[in-house]
């Protein structure tokens, strides 16, 4: 990875230790090395360099075409590892290079909702991600991010806003996948970010199976 990147990662770590008390959960079941397909759930623009310095590993992130608009942003995203995609259709070349990254063995992150979530909860997520899996075969590692949509709040950042990350365990698509629906495998992969959130977060996918 380019200088860029470490700077980058240094200059997030010391910003999110000044401005938020956060607290990780389950760093054990980051797989040391191949191909990881992490899934999380999306509130904030912390969340992309929030997951960066915590999975200690490099990282590649699909983040949608438009911040990349922002020359400040989109600078620090690149920096980050990030590419961008376009959010609400098909997107070949993101696809393609999606898959590349985990072929190449190494760690793909991606938000399947496509976009913070203002209420907090977990939105209708796109099939996308889990394509992505099905094609790839790689090992799937759920996230649940709490706390950081404080950080869109102005002076929420003034309280330093407790922040919990929970990683699970990874986890692939069941063995019958390619006979369920798009739907069917972005809920079975959904509800997986859903276990790893206060139910007030669960939106959508705490309602599954009740």
């Amino acid at each position: 990875m380019p200088w860029f990147y470490y700077v980058c990662r240094l200059i997030v770590r010391i910003l999110l230790f000044l401005l938020t008390r956060w607290k990780v959960s389950g760093r054990e079941n980051i797989p040391e090395e191949g191909p990881v397909l992490v899934v999380s759930n999306h509130l904030s623009l912390a969340d992309p360099p929030l997951l960066n310095i915590i999975l200690d590993r490099p990282v590649r992130f699909m983040a949608k075409k438009n911040l990349f608009r922002f020359k400040v942003i989109g600078k620090l995203m690149r920096g980050l590892g990030a590419f961008p995609v376009y959010r609400g259709r098909p997107d070949r070349k993101a696809f393609r290079q999606a898959e590349q990254v985990l072929a190449d063995g190494l760690t793909l992150v991606i938000f399947p909702e496509g976009t913070r979530s203002r209420s907090r909860q977990l939105r209708q997520a796109f099939p996308g991600p889990s394509l992505i899996a099905l094609r790839s075969g790689a090992p799937i590692v759920p996230v649940g991010i709490a706390g950081t949509d404080i950080l869109e709040h102005g002076m929420g950042i003034l309280t330093r806003p407790r922040v919990k990350v929970n990683i699970g365990r990874p986890f692939y698509l069941p063995e019958n996948a390619k006979e369920l629906t798009k739907k069917e495998l972005t809920t079975y992969m959904m509800e997986h970010i859903a276990e790893l959130l206060p139910e007030e977060y669960r939106g959508l996918y705490g309602r599954q199976g009740n």
